[in-house]
């Protein structure tokens, strides 16, 4: 029997950039909020401070900041007709855990969607028609236009000193940046991060061919500086330990630094770590929550009363949480009916490998988390889908992220895959060796869904979110087609041709594979929309059923992009914490 404990104005389930962001937003207000994280308390000071910071072992390895599979994890399968199987190690995405969340140990990139991504459906069919799109994929518009999250992009760019140079500044195009980004009120907060090898020589290769290259938008900040609620971050020292790794010099931005000390600086606020929320709880007639149950570190059960619920527990925890709660109607791919589930979709990488002359030197130990340069020509509506046979594309990049020996070890071709010659392989290829990589967007599917599994069970006796995912014709022409550009472009590098493809990445012919990391952008199951029948929430992230219950992340976009979700994400969450403090707290109950 869970012990009932006092009760709080507002329960935040996580501690990520979405909980962090509403937490901080609405801290101010008075309420007595609780903000519950199922991992450890970390800061910047002790837990990343170097050279402890660097265990490429611990952080890139054994993945230190990541979910605990032994407790929780999902189980796996590419079509209704196999059996999933629960996932024990670390495959195609990593969850975070503890304070930050996945934005401890994130990469960095911070994108704004393009127009076109923000209303998919519309889009294509007036320009193409609905023939071009396939009956079973079920893409849907944002309920809210790029217009109306523009300045919220804006206000997550600063807070997290993103470095870039705008394409589009007030319907303008700038030289050096994105020629095809939507129009921008404001330049980015910081210039670009310094260029590498690669990039300078992926930039040179693309002008060469007439494509039109650009630095990725990183929130590894090229310079020191002050974000708009006071908090300093340091310039980034190009460490090359930051994807997977927290940031000793707070030049990456994170919310345990950014948003969790501005929020805990109020009275009414407390976080408490150790705490895995089980199951939002409802009242009798199932439309009103009453607060949450969750188990402390010490499987003691506690009831958490509280008069708002938001939901903040990344992609799979949301759906989770939302099924194991009966909020919303579940999904069901045979009649297309339900909504809590629904349209699961991922992204697609791959890419070619490129050796380069011996007498230049790639340095790949020297990096960032989102130090590269891209081009978007291929990505987007940016071409032809009619000519292409395809929707959504991909962007192409060259980039330097964390080359540590532990995990990155490229080998010159035909080398063996142990001994010496494995070693001698691997030591010719580190610093001659780049890759032309893609970043695919993934449509929505009727047959690709989230569900609880019949069969495994958590650590605390919950059935196990269960994934069903393949990749659909549309993406595997995407795969191909984009491929071939990488192919190009690696030619045009070192005067090669054909480039092999990037080793452990996708491969169009090929069915989905679980096993090696990919991504971690994982998008919805709980999707925003202005239809019941369609989305699970509405434009303000609130579920259509249960009225004071929120829930926020990638869960709400409805497919993805060719790029991060992070930069929507956070525009979404300080969309919908302004949502919250001017519209709910004034007047309590459904908001559309």
């Amino acid at each position: 029997m869970p012990t009932k404990l006092p009760p709080v104005d507002v329960v935040i389930v996580g501690s990520g950039w979405t909980g962090g962001i509403v937490a901080k937003e609405l801290a101010s207000t008075g309420l007595k909020i609780l903000m519950l994280e199922r991992g450890k308390f970390q800061d910047t000071n002790p837990d990343f401070i170097a050279p402890q910071s660097h265990d490429a072992l611990k952080y890139s390895r054994r993945l230190d900041l990541a979910q605990d599979l032994s407790k929780e994890t999902i189980t796996f399968r590419n079509d209704r007709g196999q059996t999933a199987l629960p996932m024990r190690q670390y495959g195609f995405f990593i969850p975070g855990s503890g304070v930050g969340g996945s934005g401890a140990h994130w990469s960095g990139l911070t994108w704004r969607w393009g127009e076109w991504e923000h209303r998919m459906l519309s889009g294509t069919v007036e320009k193409y028609g609905r023939s071009l799109i396939p009956e079973d994929m079920t893409i849907q518009d944002w309920p809210i236009s790029y217009k109306d999250i523009e300045p919220y992009y804006d206000r997550f760019e600063k807070v997290c000193g993103v470095s870039g140079k705008a394409g589009n500044l007030r319907g303008k195009i700038q030289a050096g940046g994105n020629p095809f980004e939507a129009r921008r009120q404001n330049e980015f907060p910081l210039p670009p991060m310094t260029p590498t090898q690669s990039m300078t020589m992926f930039e040179g290769a693309t002008k060469k061919l007439g494509y039109h290259p650009f630095p990725i938008p990183a929130s590894n900040c090229s310079t020191d500086y002050v974000n708009p609620d006071g908090v300093a971050l340091g310039a980034c020292h190009y460490c090359g330990h930051c994807t997977n790794y927290g940031c000793e010099a707070n030049a990456k931005a994170s919310p345990h630094f950014t948003m969790i000390p501005l929020a805990r600086a109020n009275t009414g606020f407390e976080l408490r770590t150790n705490a895995m929320v089980l199951k939002v709880n409802l009242d009798s007639t199932g439309k009103k929550a009453t607060g949450v149950t969750y188990a402390d570190a010490r499987g003691r059960e506690f009831e958490q009363p509280a008069d708002l619920v938001i939901v903040s527990a990344f992609v799979m925890g949301n759906v989770q949480l939302m099924l194991h709660s009966g909020i919303g109607k579940p999904y069901d791919p045979q009649t297309g009916e339900g909504v809590v589930g629904r349209n699961y979709a991922y992204q697609s990488l791959g890419g070619a490998r490129v050796e380069v002359p011996r007498d230049v030197f790639m340095n790949p130990f020297m990096g960032a988390g989102a130090l590269g340069m891209w081009i978007d020509d291929f990505a987007s509506n940016n071409f032809d889908f009619a000519k292409a046979g395809y929707i959504g594309g991909a962007g192409i990049s060259a980039g330097q992220n964390s080359g540590d020996p532990l995990t990155y070890r490229p080998t010159t071709p035909g080398s063996p895959r142990w001994g010496a010659g494995w070693k001698k392989g691997m030591v010719e290829a580190y610093q001659h060796t780049m890759s032309v990589g893609f970043q695919g967007a993934v449509m929505s599917y009727r047959q690709n869904y989230m569900d609880l599994d019949p069969t495994y069970r958590d650590h605390w006796g919950r059935p196990l979110l269960r994934l069903t995912f393949d990749w659909q014709s549309n993406e595997q022409k995407v795969m191909a087609a984009t491929f071939a550009h990488c192919q190009r472009i690696a030619g045009e590098i070192s005067g090669k041709a054909p480039a092999t493809a990037t080793p452990g990445r996708a491969m169009a012919g090929r069915r989905f594979n679980s096993v090696p990391y990919q991504t971690s952008h994982n998008t919805g199951g709980a999707v925003f929309g202005d239809d019941p029948r369609t989305s699970a929430v509405n434009k303000y992230m609130q579920s259509w059923d249960v009225p004071n219950v929120f829930v926020l992340g990638a869960s709400a976009l409805p497919q993805n992009a060719a790029r991060n979700p992070t930069g929507p994400v956070g525009a979404l969450a300080f969309w919908a914490a302004d949502a919250i403090r001017e519209k709910y707290l004034k007047r309590p109950g459904r908001l559309v």
